[in-house]
């Protein structure tokens, strides 16, 4: 039980895919395994047979009042990998939106008190995160993509916060040795990055009328998430 999926949450076709390829490429695996929950559920294939998962962003909100059928079935699912990997049972990385799937699970508060605009940030690793075998060897900073409307409020319940930066004081935490949740995207390159801008120009995560100045920062930016999940892999079986 080695292989890794690839959790899908976005509705848009395009954005999937494309963050479907970054994360295989960042992983280091040629042929990431991958389920979309908007069109399928973990039921659909032999999830539990997965040694680990990463979970790619969403524009859903956790916060959101008024949720559809479709987003309820995906938070329920997430929260049940997110459980195997609270149990041990394999390991899990939720990133952006699945933070607040993971955050409310825990009896956590998610807020829109801290929203970070489509920008690479500098986020500081915690005294817990220089220990950490993810995020250790990255310390004591490093550089990532931010792109969120809502976070958590603080720490979870159990949880170990591992990241932060003063604009987004829950950049990242981890749940026993195998659960990890980050705010950020550590997927994304520059170009990936300003890509998914132009599909998401009218989602409230920056001013479109300041498109083409936020793409020119965006593609000049040098970020280091891909180290992070290069060592992903290195957790399965542990």
């Amino acid at each position: 039980m080695s292989s890794v999926l690839y959790v899908c949450v976005r509705p848009e076709r395009s954005a999937a895919d494309a963050e479907h390829r970054s994360f295989a490429r960042d992983l280091g695996i040629r042929n990431l395994a991958r389920i979309d929950l908007l069109h399928a559920s973990l039921e659909s294939v032999e999830w539990e047979q997965y040694g680990g998962f990463v979970i790619g962003g969403s524009p859903f909100n956790v916060t959101s009042a008024d949720k559809s059928e479709a987003q309820q079935a995906v938070e329920h699912d997430l929260e049940r990998i997110a459980a195997r990997a609270i149990d041990g049972a394999a390991s899990a990385l939720f990133t952006c939106y699945g933070i607040g799937v993971v955050t409310r699970m825990l009896g956590g508060r998610v807020t829109m008190d801290h929203p970070e605009r489509v920008q690479a940030t500098r986020i500081r690793i915690t005294s817990a995160g220089t220990k950490d075998p993810l995020f250790g060897p990255s310390a004591p900073a490093m550089s990532v993509f931010t792109a969120h409307n809502e976070s958590a409020a603080e720490t979870p319940p159990d949880a170990e916060l591992l990241a932060s930066n003063d604009g987004c004081p829950v950049q990242a935490y981890r749940v026993g040795e195998r659960l990890y949740a980050t705010q950020f995207h550590p997927e994304a390159s520059p170009q990936d990055f300003a890509d998914r801008m132009a599909v998401y120009r009218a989602a409230g995560y920056f001013d479109p009328g300041e498109y083409a100045a936020i793409e020119q920062k965006v593609l000049s930016a040098s970020v280091e998430g891909a180290d992070l999940l290069g060592r992903f892999p290195g957790l399965l079986g542990r």
